[in-house]
Parts: C-alpha cells; sequence; structure tokens
C-alpha cells in the first residue's frame, strides 16, 4: 500500500517538478542577463543592491516588455526595417553571426517548417540497434557531408524533457520509418518523457 501511494504521489508530482525545473532555468537564466544593468542601475540612484528575488522580478517584468516591444515593432512598417537591420547586423559579426544565424534558421524552421524541416516525425534506431525513437527530418540529402549521401537522411533527435538539446543524426533512408504524428504530438511526447502517448495510430 505505502509502494502504491509512492508511485502515485510520484506521477502526480513530476510534472509540477519538471515545470519548476524548467521555469528555474528560465529565471536562472533571466537574472544572469540583467543582474549587471540593475545593479549599476541601484549604484546610480544610490540604493541598495536588489535583493534575488528582486532581480528575478525585475527580470520578468523586462523580459515581457521587452516581448511586447518587439511585437509591436513586428506590427509596423518602420519596425520591420528597423529588425531587420539590426538582423544584418548580426550577420555581420564575426562568431556571433555563426551561432545567431543556426539558431534562427532553427526556429524558423519548427516554426513553420521552411524547406520543408521538422515537419515529418519518423521513427529510428536510436541510439543503440533494437532501440527506437522519434525523430524530426531536418534534411533530406547528405551528400554535401558523406560521397553518396544524396540516399540519406538527416534527422534531428530531442531529448527529454528539452527537447531543444538534441542530436542530428544522418542514416540511410531505409533505416527511417514515417509515423501518422504531427510536430506537436511528437514534441509533448519527448517532453513528458514518454509518458504522454499520441492517440492517432503511429504506423501510415
Amino acid at each position: 500500500m505505502i509502494r502504491k501511494y509512492l508511485v502515485a504521489g510520484i506521477f502526480t508530482l513530476l510534472p509540477l517538478v519538471v515545470t519548476l525545473w524548467i521555469l528555474e532555468g528560465i529565471f536562472t537564466a533571466l537574472v544572469g542577463i540583467f543582474r549587471g544593468p540593475l545593479t549599476w542601475a541601484s549604484h546610480q540612484i544610490h540604493v541598495a543592491d536588489p535583493p534575488t528575488w528582486g532581480l528575478a522580478l525585475c527580470s520578468a517584468l523586462a523580459t515581457v516588455l521587452l516581448l511586447l516591444l518587439v511585437g509591436a515593432l513586428v506590427g509596423n512598417f518602420m519596425g520591420r526595417q528597423l529588425l531587420t537591420w539590426l538582423d544584418e547586423l548580426m550577420m555581420h559579426v564575426p562568431v556571433v553571426k555563426t551561432i545567431y544565424g543556426a539558431t534562427r534558421q532553427l526556429m524558423g524552421a519548427i516554426q513553420s517548417g521552411q524547406g520543408g524541416s521538422f515537419k515529418d516525425v519518423v521513427l529510428v534506431e536510436w541510439p543503440n540497434p533494437g532501440s527506437f525513437t522519434l525523430g524530426f527530418v531536418a534534411s533530406r540529402d547528405c551528400s554535401w557531408a558523406i560521397p553518396g549521401g544524396q540516399t540519406m537522411i538527416a534527422v534531428y533527435v530531442p531529448t527529454s524533457p528539452n527537447p531543444t538539446s538534441g542530436y542530428v543524426v544522418m542514416m540511410e533512408a531505409s533505416r527511417v520509418r514515417p509515423v501518422n504524428l504531427n510536430a506537436d504530438q511528437a514534441l509533448t511526447w519527448a517532453v513528458s518523457g514518454g509518458v504522454v502517448v499520441p492517440d492517432t495510430p503511429r504506423d501510415r
């Protein structure tokens, strides 16, 4: 009976724990970004350094305001021109352009499936023979990396519970099996650690 209650408690609290863990990582990153400017501002107005909770609150508010500002800029012509100029500027900065460009392309591919990327969910044998997981088709031609790679597929394999830190694997198309799932269903499955199973049949 005790074991039954323990297992039920773990599975009940697991979603909350994972959510709090992700939120903690986000707030830690935000506090790190805004700590310097907020501490400098407090020194300028001759007040004590803000506590950690104050930094977290101000960082969250600043992030929301930044998102609203960017959203407002995207909604008008002058704002879009400004964002285009900033985008071009980032793409001309050494080192930064590599990270920024790759991240921009990845987010665009996930969001809209541009170029056919990340729209198709597939079943792949990974990481060992006899083990399988879900992945996303990133590209269908690997000839740029491997001679004869025209028949190979680059597959992005997300990790759990953070699907943005995954692996890119090149494999023969014959080893990739399409499944009848959309990207949202596959991501939900990955984030939940395989607990949330899609209702639709997997095999086409």
